[in-house]
């Protein structure tokens, strides 16, 4: 099969990089799988983007807003027709179990079915004047060029969270996708051209972070930035973004835990945790990858932990029995494997994996074994420090007190999840867990398109994705005043009796 080489999409062309440099992208199951080959921008070329957004944005922002939805939704349908075909291409350039993938897709379903409602909705407010003969409300305006950079984890779900909204709100876009998986930004973009998105609306420049990422942030044409990836980068693109007072969204980094209390439903729990620790080969920022467990059950729920570990089929993600794929690349492996050997220098017990997989197929990928530490402590790095893989830190506690302290003393606060029957407890850790999403009796991931997506802490700088504040971050607030009175109202000055 003839290998399709990725040109970058800038005002409705597809364009080789001006560097005239490309790179490989290959399937992180299956090395000997080449997925396609991708312009490895540079400046030029993200300027060259950013000026046919900047072209196409007095146009789009005068397209009525319920329009602009509409393209959304007919976006919608096609990636259902499509989303088989969009899945198997996710697979391959991420690694994830088709499974997952499709979710992905289904993910960027749903947001575009939601933001393509925003289109006929989009409140503002009106409230009543103080004055007599006075009129006044409040409107949402589009901003101008966003710039994107989405990671590689949930390569479609993730740049729909972002492009969406901002196009419904009547931006146009600049997208930088993660490197490690641009494919399916192209898809989704492909849905919406042909749904009939004008050119020049949404620009697509691939490549790495330093040569095309940095670009799009310092460029003084681009007022919003929207950057989801690591704790390191994100502070790097809020300092950029300051410079010139941009309007910066930053979703980054995790170290989320699971809170067992010695009340709750073991096979619930069991459940919750091999799905949220390994699902994705851990590779979300939302993943459990602290389980805070009671001591009264820590020991059987453990066991039953590492029995199911060890069971799970991990292999290429095209395969329909896989359970957990491979990690993304080999510096993500070397990454994880690292951090295995700095549990076992800490003093924690290594219950099961912590090992490459190896022989076969898992020759030609980047596989770990599904990994289980027991007798972490808090202050261990392997219980503090963001790893991206499947291993969990089991940390014992004798109290909710303990439990929810434990939870909290680490620099992220993304996700949380507590298992409990005790419905006074659920209510104190909604309350008391510093995170921008609580689960109770499920883990700490699953969330839903339509209410909000971040987290505090260093996670986040406070703005939110999805839901109903998804167009905050790409819309202006406008108030407006209409006095019909005929005559002067000096508001305040006038208002005293």
């Amino acid at each position: 099969m003839e290998t399709r080489e990725y040109k970058n999409l800038i005002g409705g062309e597809f364009v080789a990089s001006s560097t005239g440099k490309t790179f490989e992208r290959r399937n992180p199951a299956d090395q000997r799988d080449l997925v396609g080959v991708f312009q490895d921008s540079g400046a030029d070329d993200v300027h060259a983007a950013v000026a046919a957004a900047k072209a196409a944005y007095p146009a789009w922002k005068k397209v009525p807003a319920p329009r602009r939805g509409e393209i959304l939704l007919k976006a919608a349908e096609l990636l259902q027709a499509r989303k088989e075909r969009y899945s198997r291409d996710l697979t391959r350039e991420m690694g994830k179990p088709l499974f997952e993938a499709g979710g992905d897709i289904v993910e960027a379903i749903g947001m575009a079915q939601y933001a393509g409602s925003e289109g006929r909705r989009m409140h503002g407010v009106t409230t009543p004047s103080e004055l007599p003969n006075k009129f006044q409300m409040s409107m949402r305006q589009p901003i101008g060029v966003v710039g994107m950079i989405t990671p590689w984890n949930f390569p479609m779900a993730i740049a729909s969270w972002k492009m969406l909204p901002a196009l419904v709100c009547g931006n146009t876009v600049v997208i930088k996708p993660g490197e490690d998986a641009s494919v399916s930004t192209f898809n989704l973009v492909e849905c919406l051209v042909e749904a009939g998105l004008p050119p020049g609306v949404v620009n697509i420049v691939t490549g790495y972070g330093p040569s095309a990422g940095q670009p799009l942030v310092e460029h003084p044409d681009v007022p919003v930035v929207s950057f989801t990836g690591s704790t390191e980068v994100g502070r790097l693109v809020y300092e950029l973004g300051a410079r010139q007072i941009k309007r910066v969204s930053l979703e980054m980094g995790g170290k989320n835990p699971l809170i067992v209390m010695d009340d709750a439903d073991l096979d619930l729990v069991l459940q919750g945790v091999v799905w949220a620790a390994f699902g994705t080969t851990g590779q979300r920022c939302t993943a459990t990858s602290r389980l805070i467990v009671h001591r009264a059950v820590a020991s059987t729920l453990v066991e039953r932990i590492v029995e199911r570990a060890q069971g799970l089929r991990v292999g290429n993600g095209l395969h329909p029995d896989t359970e957990m794929g491979p990690l993304v690349n080999g510096e993500q492996l070397e990454r994880v494997l690292s951090y295995i050997e700095v549990g076992k220098g800490e003093g924690a017990t290594l219950r099961c994996g912590g090992n490459r997989l190896t022989g076969g197929d898992y020759d030609h990928g980047f596989f770990v074994q599904p990994t289980v530490f027991t007798g972490v402590t808090p202050e261990m790095r392997i219980a503090r420090e963001e790893i991206f893989g499947p291993v969990l830190s089991v940390i014992e506690v004798g109290s909710l007190d303990e439990a929810l302290a434990v939870a909290n003393d680490v620099a992220y606060g993304l996700s949380s999840s507590i298992y409990t029957r005790d419905i006074n407890a659920a209510y104190r850790a909604m309350h008391e867990l510093e995170a921008g999403i609580v689960y109770i009796n499920a883990p700490t991931i699953g969330a839903e398109i339509h209410l909000p997506f971040g987290g505090v802490k260093a996670t986040g700088n406070g703005h939110r994705e999805a839901g109903p504040t998804m167009l905050d971050v790409f819309s202006e607030w406008k108030s407006v005043y209409v006095d019909y009175s005929g005559s002067l109202q000096r508001a305040q000055i006038d208002n005293v009796e």
